[in-house]
């Protein structure tokens, strides 16, 4: 399966959620916000939203400074 994480081109053996995909990228208990085809999910939602070929994800992990 085929999909667009952040611009970049990624192959997908499985079928997963984004939970999923967030906790492969090591970004599990981070703050991040996730766009799926153009729109957010929210946090709640994570674990039961699949990811489908074709879809775009973009991710953007909140930093702390000031």
């Amino acid at each position: 399966m085929d999909i667009i994480v952040n611009g970049e081109p990624q192959e997908l053996a499985d079928v997963i959620t984004i939970a999923t995909l967030l906790e492969a990228r090591g970004l599990t208990g981070k703050r991040v916000a996730v766009e799926r085809n153009g729109e957010i999910v929210p946090k709640s939602r994570h674990a039961e939203t699949a990811i489908a070929s074709g879809d775009r994800i973009e991710i953007v992990v909140a930093v702390g400074g000031g």
